[in-house]
């Protein structure tokens, strides 16, 4: 492309946008009017608006002369090139790189002489520890559930449903684990549950054992199943077989003891099966949220109503997977956020209505206990369904215990560590308390009617006065399996004491 010609009349060929000095090169192209170092002085020395309006154009005929007014001289700036036109004349070369790394080097002075400040690193994420809430819950649970098998107060069932809630926050820490992989954490899980478990089965074959039962004439699983029902002593994949009576009514413990030793088993069965299908669970859950948390009440509908009837143990089993299944999927909704999301005034009006069909519903089914909602699986799974979602809603999640209940910290802690132990125990210890309490029947003073009376007044409150020394005792003689079936060191009484004196 050939440029105009300057206003002297020569021309000069070159690329567009190149200046009369051709690039890489110190050589002039032919026909340019001036040289390069000129061009350079006076695109140093001109103001920005000289350099984009003082330049002479081919409209204003006449050559350029001398005669330009000179601007005065200012600090070294670089003027900006004005876009080129066939009117306009090519700038020349801005100033080599080194000028403008001069002009800009008393800023970088400057900014060098201030005080380098540097921002506070962020802190460390805190591992998550345990929610001192939950901890609180499973607490009263076992306290209510001990009392319960105490006092056989129906009405405790309504008052505060245990089980949905042991299953609800079991189920919201198996969600939490199952970050991991899904083996690991059900071998985990089951690894945690049998030591404890085989140590009170040893404990209850042994005394069953001293007792004449003969698992293979058992007249309820007899023969050779009644001695490959005993694996489930071992692994708790189904209800374990005894005998409904053993010994002397006016025995050292009741004839009715084995029925009582093993009831506790049933939750063991339940709980395994929730872990093992958990990480199923949990998928449906992610995927199809809402259908996965009523599912388990629409299959009590239909199998714990009588609508249909699924017989022997395994009708049992099915049973107590769909009463408590919603309460296991409740504890997936808390851990993933979902209830989070529901207004509170929604959640617990909703519960509030399912908790209101659920009494509706025991009030035209009522067992042969009255309002024992463990007798009635529809009304159990509503009621403890609506009363987690509102435990659960209202859900603090403390790393402490507040206020007065910190007073409460070492049992409460106690309690988590040993909450296997406990649920296991508990009803071969408030058994244990009879013949204990029917000791002060021999003592002299008792012959007199007054004292007599008296303690059989009170007997069922020294029973209950007795049990937790016998809780602490089974504590301090195998609670340490637990320690061990986790991979712990062994500990007698793990309430949190010494971890908080390492602290200070």
């Amino acid at each position: 492309m050939t440029h105009p010609p300057y206003e002297d009349g020569s021309g000069v060929t070159g690329q567009a946008g190149q200046s009369g000095w051709s690039e890489g090169t110190g050589q002039s192209v032919p026909g340019a009017s001036r040289r390069e170092s000129e061009w350079r002085r006076e695109a140093e020395t001109a103001e920005p608006a000289a350099a984009l309006t003082e330049w002479p154009s081919a409209a204003a005929g006449g050559p350029r002369t001398s005669s330009w007014p000179q601007p005065e001289p200012v600090a070294p700036r670089v003027a900006e090139a004005p876009p080129q036109t066939y009117a306009t004349r090519p700038l020349p070369h801005p100033p080599h790189r080194s000028a403008v790394a001069t002009d800009r080097a008393p800023a970088q002075k400057q900014t060098q002489a201030q005080p380098q400040t540097q921002a506070p690193a962020p802190a460390a994420p805190k591992k998550p520890g345990r929610d001192r809430y939950l901890d609180l819950l499973r607490s009263i649970a076992l306290v209510r559930v001990v009392i319960y098998h105490l006092f056989g107060w129906a009405w405790l069932s309504v008052v505060f449903p245990s089980m949905g809630v042991m299953f609800a926050l079991a189920g919201s820490l198996m969600a939490r684990s199952l970050s991991r992989p899904a083996l690991g954490v059900i071998r985990g899980r089951v690894r945690r549950l049998l030591p404890p478990m085989w140590a009170f089965s040893a404990a209850v074959l042994a005394l069953l054992f001293l007792g004449g039962w003969n698992p293979g004439k058992d007249p309820d699983n007899g023969g050779t199943w009644g001695w490959v029902s005993l694996f489930n002593y071992l692994v708790p994949i189904g209800a374990p077989s005894f005998p409904w009576h053993l010994g002397e009514k006016a025995g050292l413990l009741e004839d009715t003891w084995p029925a009582q030793a093993a009831g506790p088993l049933w939750y063991l069965r339940a709980y395994l099966w929730f872990v093992i299908a958990s990480p199923l669970l949990l998928w449906a859950f992610r995927k199809v949220p809402w259908a996965t948390l009523l599912a388990p009440l629409g299959l009590t509908a239909i199998v714990g109503t009588g609508l249909v009837t699924i017989p022997g143990e395994t009708g049992n089993a099915v049973t107590d997977f769909a009463v408590y299944g919603s309460c296991w999927v409740l504890g997936f909704a808390h851990h993933e956020g979902l209830l989070a999301k529901v207004p509170r005034y929604l959640a617990v009006s909703c519960a509030a209505l399912v908790m209101a069909f659920g009494l509706w519903w025991a009030s035209g089914h009522l067992g042969p206990d009255g309002w024992d909602l463990n007798d009635i699986p529809m009304a159990q799974a509503t009621w403890s369904f609506g009363f987690v979602v509102i435990l659960l809603q209202y859900s603090p999640s403390w790393q402490q215990l507040p206020g007065a209940l910190a007073k409460w910290d070492k049992l409460i802690t106690l309690s988590n560590n040993r909450a296997v132990t406990i649920y296991l125990w508990h009803n071969m210890l408030i058994m244990a308390t009879v013949p204990l309490i029917d000791l002060a029947y021999d003592l002299p003073f008792m012959e007199d009617a007054r004292w007599s009376g008296a303690l059989d007044t009170t007997y069922m409150i020294w029973m209950f006065v007795l049990v937790w020394p016998l809780i602490a005792l089974a504590i301090v003689s195998v609670g340490w399996i637990e320690d061990l079936a986790a991979k712990r060191s062994p500990r007698l009484w793990p309430d949190g004491a010494r971890k908080k004196r390492k602290r200070h």
